[in-house]
C-alpha cells in the first residue's frame, strides 16, 4: 500500500490512477488529518508527501514520521513545487528518502518509487525463530504475528542474538555490543534485561536459552518434550 498526501485533486487523482494501473495499491488523502487517521489503521509501504498542505505542512509531517518509532524508517518521497537546492536539501536533511519537484513526469515518479521500494526490501531482512519474528531495520518484533514493544536495549540485544541463532554470547560480549565499551556497570544488568525480555516475548521467551556460567543464545522453541 502506498499513501499519497496531496491537496491538489488533479495531481492526486492522476498519481493514484497511474499507480493502480501499474498494479500498485494506493490511497490518496487531501488533508493531513485524513492521512493520520489512515496511519492509525494501517502503515503503508511508502508515502508520497506534498510539502504545501492545509492544516500542517509536509516538512512538519515528515519530522513527526521520523521521530515516531513505528514510522522512523518508513520510505518517504517528497512531492513539491519548490525546486530550489535549499528546499531539496531541507527535505532530505529532514529525513526524506527522495525528492521529486513539480511538475514531474509519471514515468520518473514510478521509477523513483520502484527504486526506493527495492532498496527498502533489501534492507528489511526478517529473522524468524519459532513464533518470533524480528525485522531490525523496521525496529519490529512480533510473536505469533502480534507486535511486541521493547526498550532500545532489549531490542538491540534481541536483534544481535537472533542474527546468529545457536551462537553463545557471553555477558561481556553483550555489554560490549549493546552498551558499548564505555559501559562500566555490573554484568548482572544483562540478566535483568534478559528476564524482562523473556517476559515481554511470552511463549517466544523460551527462544533465549541460558548457558550456565557464561551467557545466552537463541534456539528454536522446544515443544512436546517430557
Amino acid at each position: 500500500m502506498i499513501y499519497l498526501l496531496e491537496d491538489d485533486n488533479s495531481i492526486r487523482d492522476l498519481v493514484i490512477y497511474t499507480l493502480s494501473s501499474q498494479g500498485m495499491e494506493a490511497c490518496g488523502f487531501a488533508k493531513p488529518s485524513e492521512f493520520w487517521d489512515a496511519m492509525v489503521q494501517q502503515l503503508p509501504e511508502l508515502v508520497l508527501l506534498d510539502v504545501m498542505l492545509p492544516e500542517e505542512d509536509g516538512l512538519t509531517i515528515l519530522k513527526k514520521l521520523r521521530t515516531a518509532s513505528r514510522t522512523e524508517r518508513l520510505p518517504i518521497i517528497l512531492l513539491t513545487a519548490k525546486g530550489t537546492e535549499y528546499d531539496k536539501v531541507l527535505g532530505l536533511d529532514g529525513g526524506a528518502d527522495d525528492y521529486v519537484a513539480k511538475p514531474f513526469g509519471m514515468m520518473e515518479l514510478l521509477s523513483r518509487i520502484r527504486a526506493l521500494l527495492r532498496r527498502t526490501a533489501a534492507q528489511a531482512q526478517a529473522y524468524h525463530l519459532g513464533p518470533l519474528t524480528v525485522i531490525p531495520d523496521k525496529h519490529l518484533v512480533e510473536v505469533d504475528g502480534k507486535e511486541v514493544t521493547l526498550t532500545q536495549k532489549e531490542f538491540e540485544m534481541l536483534s544481535l542474538m537472533i542474527r546468529s541463532p545457536g551462537q553463545v554470547f557471553s555477558r561481556e560480549k553483550l555489554i560490549q555490543s549493546v552498551w558499548g565499551y564505555a559501559f562500566t556497570g555490573e554484568t548482572r544488568t544483562v540478566d535483568v534485561h534478559v528476564r524482562t525480555l523473556r517476559q515481554k516475548l511470552g511463549p517466544a521467551g523460551e527462544c533465549i536459552e541460558t548457558v550456565r556460567g557464561y551467557g545466552y543464545k537463541m534456539t528454536e522453541v522446544r515443544s512436546g518434550e517430557e
